[in-house]
């Protein structure tokens, strides 16, 4: 599929065979529960006079048959029960995701070309369509694709030019929204697909709407499409940071064991000057048990009276 701003998106159309499948898997979960209410509502309402039920039967049927559909591609982006199991998905014209306003009015189109007839005038427009597009399509500007068509697997964002790696770290990226991203992520990756003049405006478009939302615009002299790979390259290392960050319980964890570690420690006596003072823990012997008291016999003036040194063997008696 190819924008109007000859963007090539790596997105199948869905045809009328799987989007019926999907219509009619839709339908019967809808009618379904329209009976169950209209039975408890019966019940409930039988004390009622004949006008308050009339209101509750139509307040039912739109709420149900109308606002339910709208309210689920609304929450789910385009993804029904239906299309989730056909694996189609309803998506703009440009390939973003959809919004309440372009559910809203697939959904009161629908009750014409859908509920009214049968399906009798979706199926028309459909065949007629080059896309498969039904008229609250065509209204809306939407799409419906088919979700698992690996086409786009292969795409890799090209990197940003080395001379600005790092400019945009303190640029707040919070406010913008996930259809812009998608869209810079489609330019970046078919950029050298498009028209250089069409590229060129359409990455100039891209950068406004970007710089808007930040409320940084870009650097005097950089080029449009690098202001928008270092940007999406920024966004790419921030989210391999959160991903890849240590959790707090385990930095806790290694500051505990750490300490206890320290604890442990404990400080070797001096050996003689020279001497290797041994790494391993010390056993604790009898000549431990306490200061060795000086002898008064033995002075520092004769040193044939000194004690022989410590050798660890004890003279026969």
């Amino acid at each position: 599929m190819v924008t109007g701003d000859a963007v090539f998106l790596g997105l199948q159309p869905a045809r009328l065979p799987s989007r019926a499948l999907a219509l009619l898997l839709d339908l019967l979960v809808v009618w379904a529960v329209y009976l169950l209410i209209s039975v408890g509502l019966a019940f409930a309402t039988a004390s009622l006079d004949e006008a308050a039920v009339m209101a509750l039967s139509i307040a039912s049927f739109v709420l149900v048959l109308v606002g339910a559909p709208i309210a689920v591609e609304t929450l789910t982006h385009g993804r029904s029960l239906g299309k989730l199991a056909c694996g189609l998905r309803v998506v703009r014209e440009d390939g973003g995701p959809i919004r309440f306003r372009h559910a809203l009015m697939r959904g009161a189109m629908g009750v014409v070309e859908i509920l009214m007839t049968f399906g009798f005038v979706a199926c028309v427009a459909s065949l007629v369509s080059e896309r498969g597009r039904r008229i609250g399509d065509v209204f809306a500007g939407t799409l419906v694709v088919r979700e698992r068509v690996a086409s786009t697997a292969g795409a890799v964002l090209p990197p940003p030019p080395p001379w600005l790696v790092g400019r945009f770290t303190g640029l707040d990226l919070s406010a913008v929204p996930e259809g812009l991203w998608l869209e810079i992520r489609q330019y970046l990756t078919r950029m050298g697909q498009l028209d250089p003049a069409i590229g060129q405006r359409l990455a100039k478009r891209l950068a406004g709407e970007l710089a808007e939302r930040t409320g940084t615009p870009a650097p005097p002299g950089v080029p449009a499409g690098a202001y928008l790979a270092g940007v999406v390259a920024e966004r790419q290392a921030r989210d391999a940071r959160r991903a890849f960050a240590p959790s707090p319980v385990s930095a806790a964890t290694a500051v505990a064991v750490s300490a206890a570690g320290a604890g442990t420690v404990r400080s070797q006596p001096a050996g003689p000057a020279g001497a290797a003072v041994p790494s391993g823990p010390t056993v604790a012997g009898p000549a431990a048990a306490g200061p060795v008291p000086p002898s008064s016999s033995v002075t520092a003036s004769d040193p044939a009276s000194a004690p022989p040194p410590a050798t660890g063997f004890a003279p026969p008696a």
